[in-house]
């Protein structure tokens, strides 16, 4: 038997690297169909060289499916215009995963000014790299990627891009941009970890419109501490239990009032709370 990780999956096959740095491609058996096989998966394999086990998982997100995630590329970029919520949703569901995530905003070429405010109003709440997969500053990414890393975010934000910049050549499918209908065309179909070094690899992924809110599976009280820049001004709510909703005797309200907390965060989270409301009652 031989335990190897899971480098790609395309239909039934995957691609398996073994410790030695051989890989093969293999199928598996038919009882760990129902599991769920994922890029990521630390797998054993029996004398057919057909997977016959998976070994426990720290982590999983199902899209993009990746298992075993030691970092996550957030990528945004000014088009298609970022999706701020999706973001800060994500932030979350990484911190809930032991997950580390930093904040990529790509195209800075495009709109400086946008990419800017951009890594200002995460400033002190996520590590963010301003950068163009066009030109050298994309090799900040590079510096980062070490054990499992994915890149996540929505279609056309130029994932694919950085992978092509990073490996100096055309192996992933770039992403294209409809302005009619103001989003990405997915062209990502196979999820497959890139090898940058041991024990060094980065995922290109499908891209996605949102994060399903019950993934994070918080209930709405909960949600507040997740927003680390809510907790120097909670101090200052007259109620230990406020919910930071309303401007009344709240300490965070008034400080997103006065600047000192991005407006977007507080909206995205008022909205976040909502939902978890909301699938509270199913």
């Amino acid at each position: 038997m031989r335990d190897g990780l899971i480098l790609k999956k395309q239909a039934n096959l995957f691609t398996v690297e073994f410790e030695n740095g051989e890989t093969k491609t293999c199928i598996a058996r038919k009882n760990l169909k129902k599991e769920g096989i994922f890029v990521g998966d630390n797998v054993s394999l029996d004398e057919d060289n057909a997977i016959c086990k998976i070994k426990e998982r720290r982590n999983l997100l199902i899209r993009p499916p990746v298992a075993n995630i030691d970092k996550m590329f957030i990528v945004v970029a000014p088009i298609p215009r970022a999706d701020l919520y999706t973001v800060d949703k994500l932030l979350i569901f990484c911190t809930l995963n032991s997950i580390q995530p930093i904040l990529c905003v790509n195209k800075v070429d495009l709109d400086e000014k946008f990419c800017k405010e951009i890594e200002k109003t995460y400033k002190g709440i996520v590590k963010t790299l301003v950068f163009s997969s066009f030109d050298d500053s994309v090799e900040k990414v590079k510096k980062h990627i070490k054990g499992i890393c994915v890149l996540a975010g929505q279609s056309a934000v130029g994932k694919s891009s950085i992978i092509n910049a990073l490996t100096k050549s055309q192996i992933a499918e770039v992403d294209t941009f409809s302005k009619k209908i103001e989003r990405g065309k997915q062209t990502t179909r196979v999820v497959q970890l890139y090898k940058f070094g041991k024990d060094k690899f980065l995922a290109d992924t499908a891209g996605f419109s949102k994060l399903d809110e019950g993934l994070l599976e918080l209930d709405e009280r909960e949600t507040k501490q997740y927003f680390v820049d809510f907790l120097p001004y909670a101090a200052e709510c007259k109620y230990s239990s406020c919910m930071h909703i309303s401007d009344k005797d709240c300490g965070v309200c008034k400080a997103v009032k006065a600047g000192k907390i991005a407006k977007s965060r507080h909206e995205n989270y008022k909205k976040l709370v909502e939902m978890q409301k909301i699938l509270k009652k199913y």
